[in-house]
């Protein structure tokens, strides 16, 4: 790690005990968590979560907290709260006290380079968790690790292949709902849907809006999508994230539309009210994308903090459940 780190180890711990962290209340004041006044040798991670949206978000921050916690890492956290800004400021916040290792999720993939150069001149590895960055210089990050999206939204058009079999049909309208414009899930899990159905004559995607990930923007979303295309013109729903397909069922159900019957849904996360839903057979598929990373990432901190080589790109290893599959088995999901 960079010279001098432990040597400054317990003046930095006095220094964060004074500050009270005030130089990142811009940045939503970090939380210091098990910090280094307590224990000043311990390796400490500065982690920027990028909100608090859905329980997707809220489980991933859990994920993080119980690993640090078992591994024994200290966990410096700072919510951005869906604001880049805000993001950057809690990553300059973990430069300034010298943590050993930067883990964060990036709000929208362009914006980065200068922070992330700050960082590498300082000699913190960075690891980006969840989301992707678009960067001119892919040595400013050590390494992501986080779904497959692509891969996510190919399962999510193979399964309506599957379905429009099933369902003998000649022809269905989709309407998309995405998530955060610019973001790597938005960008892959669309580009994934449209490689699987690409040349195939029975689907026709009439429509894309952005919800944001966020289940209030998905009732808006398909409320104006029923307003522009009435209920007969909307054979199939494709939205990214559970919490905006959450929110246009309640839509749908208020209109008087059965969920999973008159409309296909297909969705992404499988956290567990949508997975209720899948099994009531108002969704039709969820492709799994799992926010149990902490783990892995502490596991790829540890190899950093003892000079170790890391992958650059890690995967979990994730699926989707459908209609189709038993699912009288599946596990709580935890999130």
């Amino acid at each position: 790690m960079r010279t001098g780190r432990w040597a400054r180890r317990g003046l930095m711990a006095l220094l964060l005990a004074a500050c009270a962290l005030l130089s990142a209340c811009g940045a939503g004041k970090p939380d210091k968590g098990e910090r280094g006044e307590t224990n000043p040798s311990a390796v400490v991670v500065g982690f920027s979560q990028l909100g608090s949206e859905s329980g997707w978000r809220i489980g991933n921050t859990a994920s993080m907290e119980q690993a640090a916690k078992k591994w024994g890492f200290g966990l410096m956290r700072a919510n951005a709260n869906q604001r880049q800004e805000k993001q950057i400021a809690a990553i300059r916040s973990f430069i300034s006290y010298q943590v050993d290792v930067i883990v964060f999720s990036p709000i929208v993939e362009t914006g980065w380079d200068n922070v992330l150069r700050e960082a590498k001149r300082a000699n913190i590895p960075v690891i980006l968790m969840d989301r992707m960055v678009d960067v001119d210089d892919d040595t400013l990050y050590t390494a992501y690790i986080g779904a497959d999206f692509l891969a996510e939204g190919r399962r999510a058009g193979k399964f309506l292949l599957k379905k429009a079999d099933a369902m003998g049909a000649e022809h269905l309208n989709i309407v998309e709902i995405t998530g955060t414009e610019d973001s790597t899930p938005m960008r892959d899990r669309q580009a994934g849907f449209r490689w699987a159905i690409d040349g195939d004559e029975r689907f026709t995607i009439i429509d894309s809006v952005t919800g944001d990930f966020l289940r209030s923007k998905g009732e808006e979303c398909m409320r104006y999508l029923l307003d522009k295309y009435g209920a007969q013109g909307i054979d199939v729903v494709y939205s990214h994230n559970d919490e905006m397909t959450l929110g246009a069922l309640k839509v749908l159900e208020a209109a008087g539309i059965r969920p999973g019957q008159d409309m296909v849904l297909i969705s992404v996360d499988a956290q567990q009210e949508a997975v209720e839903a899948l099994k009531a057979g108002k969704i039709n598929c969820i492709v799994e994308c799992t926010p149990d990373l902490g783990n892995s990432v502490m596991e790829m901190v540890d190899a950093l903090t003892k000079g170790k080589q890391i992958p650059k790109r890690n995967h979990p290893v994730e699926q989707a459940f459908t209609e189709f599959d038993d699912l009288s088995d599946l596990a709580p999901r935890g999130y």
